[in-house]
């Protein structure tokens, strides 16, 4: 058994800038990745025209103003390929993978509660022994499984878009089904519809989505961006979104319809996800959202030339940005190619796969490939793949049946020395994740160096405050559009996954500072400890003020 100071799992951005940061304060780490290769979700995500939704100069490392130098970015919004490129850079810059042991999944980590450690093992047999427990697992890094009648009987390629063949699909010539419509069918539609013979799209439900925009960055662009990254930087970590731009403060009900209409078209034209932000209350208020939301329509309407077809893909019956809308590139637009087809699963649900491709209400429909699209078990997939045993021999699982329960989203009663980052309770998914990634990240190792300096041995999320944190996450949702359609932020994407809001909706701003007035406070909402607490709970063994 090796013995560390702290095992993370995960390789991704998270994975790394936790090693990167608890190496620089001199711990032991050792990294568990189950990839082949460090980039997480954008190690496995390798499906044509995968993209990121948010800035390039913005989806990156903040900690090294070297690497923000030293790094062109070559695009407005990076593809799969170049944001892999940055992260294996990064790896190698700063030397992290002689930390990483790759094709290494964990199986269980169990909590020793005489000793304060988790004891860790792999599928392979290895074990660790470690005073913290860091997931970075990732929000969408397990996928759905698809569960259609049938479906075994296939006999064509059958492909995930969450984890993609690192070998080159060849789509030319073939008949080719996407089932999906959320990010990842929105981006590879319009590149497969150019190679394959015929492409059927399978849609459940239309979705919002606004144009990327995307362009190459010119080298006056590069200059004047890391001229001034900091002030960019600062823009972002004060946002609510951490994009780096702040909402319109006015009300999308405030001004003239010929106003509103020049800002969401300028807005069209280059904010991409930030669409959102053209007016503060467009997810506060439904007679706000229906002004951005029919303008969208209208947009989208505009470029499909089939009436039937535009019907379908014209997004009705939620909110504009309640389900997390898509930034695509000629998604739309697809549509009028002669050789691509939507199938309408409101109108004609899938009855079953066949040998030849799957059969639907009305019709049978033969393919040679069919990718699924199908998306995450998000938020809290990954952390309850694994046996994650607590104190008391409790497990997560038995901990969350109801929902995920967690002290500011970071640490959870009956699981000391756990720490999660970007999970439920945090803004996560609902801002740029990167700025999230790396908030939580610097203040847990503020909290693993306190506690060293004050020699204790454990901290541990207060039962009572987990209540009050869900509390107020719930009750800042509901001051949202976002309860008002099924969406991974609310569990729909499951059958039977409980139905709870798991991203805290506050903002990057706000929940930043609830993070540092915590820390101000003596960690307050977490009991730390000199001694590991007496089997059994919390409480039972004198406490040292974490002040």
């Amino acid at each position: 058994m090796e013995v560390v100071d702290a095992v993370v799992i995960g390789a991704g951005f998270a994975g790394l800038r936790a090693l990167y940061r608890l190496r620089g304060m001199g711990k032991k780490v050792a990294v568990l990745e189950a990839g082949a290769g460090v980039g997480g979700v954008w190690y496995h995500n390798g499906y044509p025209g995968a993209r990121c939704d948010v800035e390039s100069y913005d989806y990156s490392y903040s900690f090294s103003p070297e690497l923000e130098q030293e790094w062109r970015w070559t695009e407005r919004y990076a593809t799969q390929p170049e944001i892999l490129n940055y992260i294996n850079h990064v790896a190698d810059r700063f030397d992290l993978r002689k930390d990483i042991q790759f094709n290494t999944r964990m199986a269980q980590a169990r909590y020793d509660e005489q000793a304060a450690r988790w004891t860790v093992a792999a599928e392979n047999g290895q074990t660790w022994s470690s005073q913290f427990l860091v997931m970075c697992v990732g929000q969408l890094s397990t996928p759905k499984a698809p569960n259609f009648p049938g479906q075994a009987a296939f006999q064509g390629e059958v492909i995930h878009s969450g984890v993609w063949p690192k070998h080159s699909v060849d789509f030319v010539g073939k008949r080719v089904a996407i089932i999906g419509t959320g990010s990842s069918g929105m981006q590879m539609t319009p590149i497969i519809a150019k190679q394959a013979k015929h492409l059927t799209v399978f849609q459940r439900t239309a979705n919002f989505s606004i144009p990327a925009s995307n362009a190459p960055v010119s080298d006056e662009e590069d200059r004047q961006v890391k001229a001034s990254y900091r002030t960019r930087r600062e823009q972002a970590w004060n946002s609510p979104t951490g994009l780096g731009f702040k909402p319109n403060k006015q009300s999308a009900l405030d001004v003239t319809p010929e106003e509103r209409e020049k800002v969401y078209e300028a807005a069209w034209s280059r904010l991409g996800y930030g669409f959102a932000l053209s007016y503060h209350d467009i997810l506060l208020s439904m007679a706000a959202n229906d002004t951005a939301a029919d303008f969208i329509r209208r947009k989208i309407g505009a470029v499909i030339n089939d009436p039937v077809v535009r019907d379908k893909l014209v997004p009705k019956g939620h909110p504009f940005a309640a389900r997390r809308p898509s930034v695509d590139s000629g998604y739309f637009q697809a549509f009028n190619r002669d050789n691509v087809e939507l199938a309408d699963l409101r109108e004609s649900p899938i009855v079953s796969f066949t040998p030849e491709g799957i059969r639907t209400t009305i019709k049978s429909h033969s393919f040679d490939t069919i990718i699924f699209a199908t998306g995450f078990d998000a938020f809290t997939g990954s952390l309850l793949k694994p046996d994650i045993v607590g104190r008391g021999a409790i497990t997560l699982r038995e901990k969350w049946a109801a929902g995920p329960v967690t002290q500011l989203g970071v640490g959870v009663s009956d699981f000391p020395n756990m720490l999660i980052v970007v999970g439920p309770g945090s803004p996560s998914l609902l801002s740029n994740v990167m700025v999230s990634t790396e908030e939580q990240i610097d203040w847990l190792a503020e909290l693993v160096r306190h506690m060293e300096s004050n020699k204790l041995v454990e901290f541990e999320a207060e039962p009572q405050a987990e209540q009050r944190w869900v509390a107020h996450v719930n009750e800042r949702a509901k001051e949202t559009l976002y309860l008002s359609a099924d969406s991974y932020y609310n569990g729909a994407e499951i059958p039977g996954k409980p139905r709870v809001f798991m991203p805290y909706s506050g903002g990057v701003r706000g929940y930043r500072r609830i993070l540092h007035q915590c820390a101000q406070d003596g960690y307050s909402g977490f009991t730390l400890r000199d001694a590991p607490a007496a089997s059994g709970g919390l409480n039972r063994t004198p406490e040292v003020s974490a002040a």
